[in-house]
């Protein structure tokens, strides 16, 4: 969010001193700019849960590639290793049981090592698209808050006009765009 921290209140203490003139309409508005901006500052809390969310499942999936690739490594020294001793094998058959075992041996810990690289690049996946549902919902509570932003803004108007009702109106409208908005983000 680059707005400044403060922006809420700013609209919130111009409606106070309007509140206290005593026009109920214009009681009104400031309420109505109160609430909008308890729920922009409840949804921008929203927004920065979803980012450090994306950036979390962003890293855990590098880690679970870092993990995965170490796999696939030592996975191939296995594989060098077995066909080492399928050829010492073939080149001295005096030593072929104790060859033989050997590369059985790395065979079937070769396979258990790939297997742990398969699940690992599942799980790569898994948090590349975890990562991606929660940049989508970070971008739509981005347009939430802005929607928001620009109702408090809206409302503030009608009090600077001394109760033109029009910017009230649009701010409701605005202020029910952005909830929906938000809402839209988790469903």
């Amino acid at each position: 969010m680059s707005e400044s921290p403060t922006e809420h209140f700013e609209h919130m203490e111009h409606a106070e001193h309007v509140a206290h003139e005593g026009d109920p309409f214009m009681s009104t508005v400031a309420m109505t700019i109160a609430v909008l901006a308890v729920i922009a500052a409840s949804v921008g809390s929203l927004e920065s849960v979803e980012t450090a969310a994306t950036i979390t499942s962003k890293n855990e999936s590098v880690l679970f590639q870092n993990k995965a690739s170490d796999q696939w490594a030592f996975f191939q020294a296995k594989s060098i290793k077995k066909n080492m001793y399928e050829i010492a094998d073939v080149t001295n058959p005096d030593k072929q049981a104790i060859l033989g075992a050997g590369a059985k041996k790395n065979d079937e810990e070769s396979r258990e090592i790939q297997k742990k690289a398969e699940e690992l690049e599942k799980k790569v996946e898994e948090k590349g698209e975890e990562a991606e549902r929660h940049e989508g919902r970070h971008h739509i509570l981005t347009l939430a808050v802005t929607l928001l932003h620009v109702s408090i803004a809206i409302a503030t108007v009608s009090i600077i006009t001394k109760g033109a009702r029009w910017p009230w109106y649009a701010a409701l409208a605005l202020g029910v765009a952005g909830v929906l908005t938000t809402a839209k983000a988790y469903i």
